[in-house]
């Protein structure tokens, strides 16, 4: 017969977490690593055409396709698209309904936001430039802001007043006109946090419609719902569906997978913060990633007793066990040198860098979405509250692309003003290659500016 140590040890073994534990000094690693990052952004053929019928069916029917899919999918009837607009007294009586403290930290969180992106706005050239050679020609680059935005803001289990704030303020911050949210609402019930929010943040109009259908209504128009320039905002596997058919006939961020984080760190740390901070991610789904680099065997040890010791305590931890389970990792590298090279490979949409002397680590890293310094920069601050933008690339796409950020709400023209005297050296260069292109006409507009 079993000793109750025995039932106990036996039954805390079934409860712990099976997180893989890597070594890169192992020969095989590579492929290792690669087995724990594969992710196929699942395009499930299903999906895409159910969401292709949705915008169709937008595209043509207008209004009357919006409100049949909010009915279907939502459960909310309505006369009219219109209904399904909430007013900007409606907006303000949220706010004014949240607790002193709550309200206080949404204002605080937007004030930030809008410092940061608007101290962005002037370092990213957003005053646009030119220059005059010495002939008289004058170059150069004019910035204008998009006319109207549309912002996705997910309702239902997911309800992210956060994402609002993130989307809508670098919108205004760089001179968007207008501002229109959509936000599901199923069942018709609304979150009071993020219309708050959305008063906070400036948007114009809101409409309590999600999915396809209401991609669909931002890039299409529609009698009541006007056509957007872009369309930016996190959303479900029809959503993002949607987003990638509409691409073309208006702008999009980006195609969101699931949330990541990559943590080096050099022991130093407390092990139970460096566990919650993998916690941070995998609570969001079960395919959130978690991954910690660490040259200290013996702490990684202790990060793993403390993620199976704070498990029981997260009211969302049977997400984490998955995620942790199917694609978290715990890495033993070899020194703090190689963390930075696997990091740059594995270019997380969040890394922290934990470590004595961040600066020296972050001056390594050349691809991530954001880069938390030091033992005190967690990532959810960066959620919620830093300044700096939470909407993130993920799926290694922080090596060729960057955070949402005021510049995605503008556009750049080219200014050229070529003088008489300009047109007399241009004119010859551009003649002789549109020859060599076999474009005569080229040719002689050129010539025709010329003495």
């Amino acid at each position: 017969m079993k000793s109750a140590d025995d039932v106990r040890r036996s039954i805390e073994n079934n409860m712990a977490i099976h997180i893989r534990k890597l070594d890169s000094g192992n020969p095989d690693f590579n492929a290792q690593l690669s087995a724990v990052l594969a992710f196929e952004a699942s395009e499930d053929e299903a999906i895409d055409r159910a969401a292709v019928q949705i915008l169709a069916d937008v595209k043509v029917r207008g209004d009357a396709a919006v409100l049949d899919y909010t009915h279907r999918f939502d459960r909310v009837g309505a006369g009219s698209v219109a209904a399904l607009e909430i007013g900007h007294d409606e907006l303000h009586a949220a706010l004014n309904q949240l607790s002193t403290a709550r309200r206080a930290a949404l204002q605080a969180a937007a004030d930030r936001v809008r410092m940061y992106h608007e101290r962005q706005k002037q370092e990213c050239g957003a005053n646009g430039f030119t220059y005059t050679e010495a002939d008289g020609t004058l170059l150069g680059q004019k910035v204008t802001p998009l006319d109207r935005v549309g912002i996705y803001v997910p309702g239902g289990k997911a309800a992210y007043p956060s994402s609002v704030l993130m989307n809508a303020i670098p919108a205004k911050v760089a001179g968007v006109q207008e501002v229109i949210m959509v936000v599901p609402t199923p069942a018709g019930v609304k979150n009071e946090l993020v219309l708050a929010a959305a008063a906070i943040a400036g948007v114009d109009r809101v409409f309590t419609i999600g999915g396809a259908q209401a991609v669909g209504a931002l890039a299409y128009g529609t009698a009541t719902i006007p056509q957007v320039d872009k369309i930016v905002g996190p959303g479900n596997a029809y959503v993002a569906a949607a987003k990638r058919r509409v691409f073309g006939t208006v702008g999009i961020d980006m195609i969101a997978g699931p949330s990541e984080i990559l943590v080096i760190c050099d022991g130093s740390t407390d092990p139970d913060w460096i566990a919650m901070d993998l916690f941070s991610q995998a609570e969001h789904d079960e395919l959130a990633q978690s991954i910690l680099l660490c040259p200290d065997a013996a702490y990684i040890a202790q990060v793993e007793d403390s993620i199976n010791r704070q498990l029981e305590d997260m009211p969302r931890k049977e997400v984490i066990r998955t995620s942790l389970t199917d694609r978290g990792a715990l890495i033993k590298v070899r020194d703090m040198e190689e963390a930075c090279a696997i990091a740059n490979m594995i270019a997380a949409e969040h890394l922290e860098i934990s470590a004595e002397h961040p600066q020296q680590w972050a001056d390594r890293i050349r691809h991530a979405g954001a880069m938390f310094l030091g033992r005190f920069s967690s990532e959810s601050l960066g959620d919620y509250c830093a300044g700096p933008n939470h909407v993130l690339p993920t799926s290694r796409t922080a090596r060729f692309s960057s955070p949402l950020g005021v510049y995605d709400f503008q556009k750049r023209s080219s200014i050229i003003q070529v003088s008489e005297a300009g047109a007399q050296t241009l004119g010859r260069i551009a003649a002789e290659l549109a020859y060599g292109e076999g474009l005569q006409a080229h040719a002689r507009s050129a010539e025709y500016r010329l003495k």
